[in-house]
């Protein structure tokens, strides 16, 4: 079976393991552990009935409960089967230019969409030994702990050249997969200089309301912005794709006429409707994840040969000084443990792994797991 390039892959995970694929225990997906949340079972099984009808293809409840989640106007919001599939118009929009900026490592899917359509991708590779020691690119490496909740300083800058010219910048934020984050002044200048900006915050609902640099307030300002967000790792809601852009109009018609009449199911957009009204669950999540995630860095910094980046997400990347393919193996077969090899990240390559944030006990179980195969793969070599 093929190595995979995404997290989650875990028919291959079991085939690596010799056990089922529920026996797997994945911190390859960065996948919230508190969901998906009632609302979104409770909307699921009210709406089963409707299956028999084709969904709204104006989605009008759904951006309706997005825009008053968002404070974004309706009109300025468009559903979509997972944000990837919007990644893909976004990428047809880009491909017209005459080149993308790209900032890397990048999420793999970025440059298969902007590929697909011919564009011309230009790498911004960031620093990654100055983000080590909190410096560089103007990229935000705090100490996390658990009262220090504060991931952007006030000045900071992207590795990309600032220049008057037809080119496109597509970038996230948080950032895949180092977990770091830009600021709001990092991107504006870009704003007014770019004919268009895409910025995936598909990890920015991991962040309270008042620690997000979200640039979605912009896009009113600047007709030029495209956000995209994604419904299915904050609500543990993978297998239902559902995601959404914030841009003008004009762009979101068009990608609108492009696409297929009804991307998103009825179930998912019930669901979706419904989980951006759960508050409660929201404020778990808040409460969870920055006690979960210090206690996971903290335990991987504690092992021999890693070092983890402190990140905004809910997922760490993770520097080791042993073979990540022979740490990824060693976890399956003996812990039936799955990791996120950065194989797919050229940047990255064999040194380098992600995990997810997952609840305490999970997190504890691959310390343990960790533990055990780098002494034993240190004593084998």
């Amino acid at each position: 079976m093929t190595r995979p390039v995404h997290g989650g892959n875990l028919a291959w995970a079991a085939t690596l393991a010799g056990c089922p694929a529920a026996a797997i225990l994945d911190f390859s997906a960065s996948i919230s552990p508190l969901g998906p949340p009632e609302s979104a079972l409770d909307a699921i099984r009210s709406h089963l009935s409707s299956l028999t009808a084709y969904p709204d293809p104006d989605y009008g409840e759904l951006r309706a409960a997005l825009g008053e989640a968002l404070n974004v106007d309706p009109d300025w919001i468009l559903p979509g089967n997972g944000s990837a599939e919007l990644l893909t118009w976004a990428a047809l929009d880009l491909s017209k230019l005459e080149a993308t900026y790209l900032v890397t490592p990048a999420f793999g899917d970025y440059s298969r969409a902007l590929l697909a359509f011919g564009a011309r991708v230009l790498d911004c590779p960031l620093d990654l030994k100055s983000l080590e020691a909190g410096t560089g690119n103007g990229l935000v490496t705090d100490d996390l702990s658990v009262s220090n909740r504060s991931f952007v300083s006030p000045a900071l800058s992207l590795p990309v050249p600032l220049v008057d010219a037809d080119r496109g910048l597509l970038l996230n934020n948080p950032h895949n997969p180092t977990g770091l984050l830009f600021g709001r002044e990092a991107i504006r200048p870009y704003l007014e200089h770019q004919p268009l900006v895409v910025v995936d915050e598909a990890f920015m609902d991991f962040l309270p309301p008042s620690e997000r640099p979200s640039l979605i307030d912009a896009v009113e300002e600047f007709p030029n912005l495209v956000i995209l967000r994604s419904l299915t790792k904050f609500y543990s809601l993978p297998g239902l794709r559902m995601g959404c852009a914030i841009g003008h109009p004009d762009i979101l018609g068009r990608w609108q006429l492009q696409r297929d009449p009804w991307p998103v199911n009825t179930l998912a957009a019930a669901a979706a409707a419904a989980v951006v009204r759960d508050t409660v669950f929201e404020q778990q999540t808040w409460d969870w994840l920055p006690v979960a995630r210090q206690e996971l860095f903290e335990g991987l910094a504690n092992l021999p040969g890693l070092r983890p980046f402190p990140g905004a997400a809910n997922f760490l990347l993770v520097e080791s000084s042993i073979s990540v393919s022979l740490i990824q193996k060693s976890l399956l077969e003996r812990h039936r443990i799955l990791i996120r090899d950065c194989l797919s990240f050229p940047e990255l390559g064999d040194r380098f792994f992600r995990v997810a944030v997952r609840a305490r006990a999970d997190n504890l179980r691959l310390i343990a797991g960790l533990k055990e195969v780098i002494s034993q793969l240190t004593v084998d070599s």
